[in-house]
């Protein structure tokens, strides 16, 4: 009893350490199953386009608990993050209230990403629509980049519903990071000058400004979209959106602390 009270895992608390847990058990299930059992946890529960046949409500919760099977670094940075922050938060709040933050937080990730997606994707599937309508690729014919295997302007309604459909499909995100930035905001919030250092940076800066500098950095990844970079910057600018949200309500009903 004594040694378990005094260990690592003993000194987080509960709700952080089954999030951990859980989202290890995940990412080792996410390994082995699809080579042991056939089943893809990413292509089931990682949150799809919602107007991908593969989407489904419930993926707006599930996609928080899976991560990028290449490898655990993905997990490893939204965990610790999650340890660094989230006890503390958890500790001021208590499990309950830390968990309904971090489910409103991560869901509205999820939302504000569907809408980038939404976005992203408009302009492809009006022209994608209007070929169905004329069955005719004439439509899709600026967009004729995205599309290889012949002119696409001879593709029939047949051939660009099953283009619309693997478009869709291909667009999927999973990771806690929008919840984690909600934690992230959170703690900036209630511990405004509690310092925090940034790597690469000789000094500590108060946490208000850490959040400010994160943010600042996510929206404009989020705006410039480099190719090389395949990280839901809006998903992450989300989470903190909708953490604020639920902040200031609590604040205004003093419930905040």
């Amino acid at each position: 009893m004594n040694y378990q009270r005094n260990s690592f895992l003993g000194n987080i608390p509960p709700a952080v350490l089954n999030l951990m847990i859980i989202n290890l058990l995940f990412w080792l299930a996410s390994q082995v199953f699809p080579s042991t059992l056939g089943i893809d946890l990413v292509k089931i529960f990682g949150l799809h386009y919602w107007f991908s046949d593969k989407f489904n409500p419930i993926q707006l919760v599930t996609y928080m608990f899976l991560h990028d099977t290449s490898s655990i670094w993905h997990l490893f940075c939204n965990m610790f993050g999650i340890w660094m922050f989230g006890r503390t938060l958890e500790q001021v709040w208590g499990a309950k209230k830390f968990l309904f933050f971090y489910f409103f937080t991560g869901i509205g990730a999820g939302i504000i990403q569907e809408l980038t997606w939404m976005i992203d994707l408009h302009d492809i599937t009006t022209a994608m629509n209007i070929a169905i309508a004329e069955n005719s690729g004439e439509a899709l014919v600026p967009f004729s980049s995205m599309f290889t295997g012949g002119n696409i302007a001879h593709a029939t309604a047949i051939d660009v519903i099953r283009l619309k459909e693997q478009i869709f499909a291909a667009h999927v995100t999973v990771g806690a990071s929008g919840a984690l930035f909600g934690i992230l905001l959170a703690f900036g919030w209630l511990f405004p000058e509690a310092k925090m250092g940034l790597l690469f940076v000789p000094f500590m800066i108060p946490a208000r400004i850490f959040v400010a500098i994160y943010a600042a950095f996510e929206l404009f990844f989020g705006v410039t979209g480099f190719a090389f970079d395949n990280v839901a910057h809006f998903a992450h600018l989300g989470g903190m959106l909708f953490g604020a949200g639920i902040l200031w309500m609590w604040k205004r009903q003093g419930k905040l602390y």
